[in-house]
Order: C-alpha cells, then sequence, then structure tokens
C-alpha cells in the first residue's frame, strides 16, 4: 500500500471555465499549495497558470513545474527542507 505521500488524490480545477480534474500524488498537492501561497496565488490560479504554458498532460505538467520551481530554489541557496514523515521503512 503507498504511503499518503506518493497515494494519487483526484481534485476538481476549473480551467478557462471549464471543470476537469486533476491527479496527483500527495507529494506534489502539498507542494502546489505551498508555491501557490509564495507566488501569491490561489492553487487554480497557479494550475492555470501551467495549463497556459504547457504542451502535453496537465498533471506531468504540473510536476515538472514543481520540480524546476524547487531546483532554481536550490540553486539559488534556497532552504532545503526534509519531508515532514520519513519514507517507509527508514529509521528515526
Amino acid at each position: 500500500m503507498p504511503e499518503p505521500a506518493a497515494k494519487l488524490r483526484k481534485h476538481s480545477v476549473k480551467l478557462s471555465g471549464h471543470s476537469t480534474s486533476l491527479s496527483l500524488e500527495g507529494v506534489y498537492w502539498d507542494a502546489l499549495k505551498e508555491v501557490a501561497g509564495e507566488m501569491d496565488l490561489s492553487m487554480n490560479g497557479l494550475i492555470e497558470q501551467i495549463d497556459k504554458e504547457r504542451s502535453g498532460n496537465l498533471s506531468s505538467a504540473v510536476r515538472v513545474f514543481l520540480f524546476q520551481y524547487y531546483r532554481q530554489q536550490a540553486a539559488q541557496g534556497g532552504a532545503a527542507r526534509l519531508p515532514a514523515t520519513p519514507p517507509a521503512g527508514a529509521e528515526p
């Protein structure tokens, strides 16, 4: 059974006035919420921006955006954060 951070979660979002659903692992939903807050956007607003720039699947575009966002932060000396919970099987 996947741990909660890796389990897919589906949410409804509105893009250009149309409802659609987006499936992402829990860790990506958490990251989207965090990044949207840092950018002073709603999660839906951030997803709309990602949607306008994408060329393929929306779920993949969100994952790539988040990877690039955090990679850029790390390159600029951003604070490294440890996961809130250790991976399954890891010793405390």
